[in-house]
């Protein structure tokens, strides 16, 4: 890939994406520049017909002001309005991506919280050997059961688990 060439993926690249989704968005409601226009005025977000059609052809800058107009007049998130061209009319795509990211955020944050309290329960015990046996043998009796619950939650009952019920009661 040149330095010319548009990078691929997920990655922000500003003004033209947003300029791309401005179009993308209106049209896609069918609405003119002058359509949009009167939405973004009746908003608050004072702008002309003409200066929407030189953001969309990237004849005018767009600031932070008018891309939270846009935003709002659209009903999309901000981040949204800066995604890339391949994804502008996938909105919904758009909304699925911010929340995986935001999952995998948690998980990392839950990962390092387990972590943090593994540790300050494994130092404790280092001072309390006599314990450890048995408080070991909690810790893996409460997180197989939560990972049966999940597991269950996830998947429902396993296979046959009803016949093995009807069986014994024969």
């Amino acid at each position: 890939m040149t330095e010319d060439e548009p990078s691929e993926g997920v990655l922000l690249s500003g003004e033209a994406n947003v300029a791309t989704r401005i179009r993308v968005e209106r049209e896609a409601r069918g609405w003119s520049t002058n359509a949009l226009s009167d939405r973004l005025n009746e908003a608050g977000f004072e702008m002309n017909p003409s200066a929407v059609w030189r953001i969309e052809n990237g004849k005018r800058r767009i600031n932070l002001d008018d891309a939270i107009g846009f935003a709002e007049v659209f009903g999309i998130d901000l981040r949204n309005l800066v995604g890339p061209p391949q994804l502008a009319a996938k909105a919904r795509a758009m909304e699925l991506i911010d929340e995986v990211v935001d999952a995998f955020r948690a998980t990392q944050r839950a990962n390092m919280a387990f972590t943090e309290a593994r540790d300050a329960l494994d130092a404790y015990l280092a001072e309390h050997p006599d314990i450890r046996e048995e408080a070991d043998l909690m810790v893996q009796s409460a997180m197989a059961e939560e990972a049966s619950k999940t597991m269950l939650k996830l998947h429902g009952p396993p296979p046959g688990d009803g016949d093995a019920h009807s069986a014994d009661e024969t």
